[in-house]
C-alpha cells in the first residue's frame, strides 16, 4: 500500500559513522536495534510502496562476503537493494543513491551485449538511449576497456559502448532534510522509471 513510507527519520547516519569507526560485531550487536528501525525499517517501507511499479526488491545482508577480501571489516558500511523491475538504491552516511542497468554480465551475456552494440539497429537504439540518460543528467557507467574489443574496428562509431563490460547509469544525492521525507520515493522511482528504456533493451537482449 502506499504512503507506508515517511523518510529516514532516525539517526542513521550516526550509525553508519560509528561503524565505520568500529566496524565489528560487539558495535553492530550494540547498535542492532537502531539498525532495525532507522536502517532497514524505511528501507523495506519503502520498496513496499515502490513495488505495486516495479515489482519485489531484494536488500542486502549487513554482513560482508569476506571470504577472499583483503579487507575483513565484517559489516557494509550502507544498505542496498534491488527490484528487477526497476533498479538499485542505496544508502551510506553521506548520500542516497538510485540506478539502474545491469552491473554484471556472463560471457555469453557479453557476447550478445557487444554483437546488437555493434549491429545498426539495436547498437543505434541503445545509443539513443544512453544519450538520453546524459542529456537529464545522469552518469553512465561501466566502460573498463581501454580499447575496442575484436573483432570490431578501433574506429567502430559505438566504440564507447563496445568498451563496455557493464552497463549503468546513476544518480546521487547528499543528504540533506528531504532524506527524512516521502520525497525520497518520488526521487527513486523517477530515477527507474527514466532508465525503463536502458533496461527494457538490456532484458530483451540478456535475458531473453
Amino acid at each position: 500500500m502506499q504512503g507506508r513510507f515517511d523518510g529516514w527519520k532516525g539517526d542513521f547516519q550516526g550509525f553508519f559513522f560509528g561503524l565505520q569507526v568500529d566496524n565489528s560485531k560487539t558495535y553492530f550487536d550494540a547498535h542492532r536495534r537502531q539498525y532495525e528501525e532507522e536502517v532497514k525499517g524505511p528501507m523495506v517501507a519503502l520498496l513496499a510502496d515502490l513495488e505495486p511499479e516495479f515489482g519485489p526488491a531484494r536488500i542486502s545482508r549487513p554482513n560482508r562476503d569476506i571470504r577472499f577480501a583483503a579487507d575483513k571489516s565484517p559489516y557494509k558500511t550502507n544498505i542496498y537493494a534491488d527490484a528487477r523491475g526497476g533498479g538499485y538504491v542505496a544508502l551510506d552516511a553521506r548520500g542516497l543513491v538510485a540506478a539502474g542497468g545491469r552491473y554484471m554480465m556472463d560471457a555469453p551475456q557479453l557476447a550478445r551485449f557487444r554483437e546488437a552494440v555493434a549491429a545498426d539497429a539495436p547498437g543505434g537504439d541503445l545509443a539513443a538511449i544512453v544519450a538520453g540518460l546524459r542529456r537529464q543528467g545522469y552518469e553512465v557507467g561501466g566502460q573498463e576497456l581501454k580499447r575496442v574489443p575484436p573483432p570490431h574496428p578501433q574506429d567502430h562509431p559505438r566504440g564507447d559502448l563496445l568498451r563496455h563490460k557493464r552497463l549503468i547509469y546513476w544518480r546521487r544525492w547528499e543528504i540533506e532534510p528531504w532524506i527524512a521525507t516521502p520525497e525520497v520515493r518520488e526521487r527513486v522511482s523517477q530515477v527507474w522509471r527514466d532508465g525503463a528504456g536502458l533496461n527494457a533493451w538490456l532484458a530483451s537482449l540478456l535475458d531473453g
